[in-house]
């Protein structure tokens, strides 16, 4: 059950900011079809996630999570750069404080590539942890047999569709 938390966790983030962290930005749609995420720097290993897209289940990604970011962060300071995007956020998630930039570059068409160094000070001794993790999403083509736009497939086969990730947020304190 806790690894299937952890990794439900890992797919909000995967949504929230795959692109959709991006809301109130300018930001295009990824090219329709089947993304595989592979997330390196996790506690968990290396999980990959694919995510069975087309343009509205982003634009829905960007309304549903876009304003999670918002409802948890003091500061979110979105730019767009030369290559992508960078964003620099002060959050609370959970009654725990902490920072973090996030980089994004790609094109959204073929790959794009997501880069997340986070501190929380306060751990053990008044120590912070740092955590960098890193998102390369790459295109696979058309959606496989049996998945419909929104679907999110999990580390062992584990499926969620959007739909069912806007529930779990509805439950999330605020």
């Amino acid at each position: 059950m806790i690894r299937f938390v952890h990794i439900a966790g890992l797919s909000s983030l995967v949504a929230a900011i795959s692109p959709a962290a991006l809301a109130d930005v300018d930001m295009p749609n990824r090219k329709p079809g089947l993304w595989e995420i592979q997330i390196v720097g996790s506690q968990m290993g290396s999980p990959t996630i694919q995510q069975c897209t087309d343009e509205t289940t982003d634009k829905e990604m960007r309304t549903s999570f876009g304003p999670v970011g918002k409802n948890m962060c003091d500061k979110q300071d979105i730019q767009k750069t030369a290559t992508g995007f960078t964003i620099d956020a002060t959050c609370n998630i959970a009654g725990t404080a902490s920072t973090s930039h996030t980089e994004i570059s790609g094109d959204f068409n073929s790959a794009y590539t997501i880069k997340v160094s986070s501190n929380r000070p306060g751990g053990p001794a008044g120590a912070s942890s740092e955590h960098t993790m890193v998102m390369n999403a790459t295109w696979k083509g058309s959606c496989a047999a049996g998945q419909k736009a929104g679907d999110i497939i999990m580390p062992g086969g584990i499926k969620m569709n959007i739909k069912d990730m806007q529930k779990l947020r509805a439950m999330m304190p605020q």
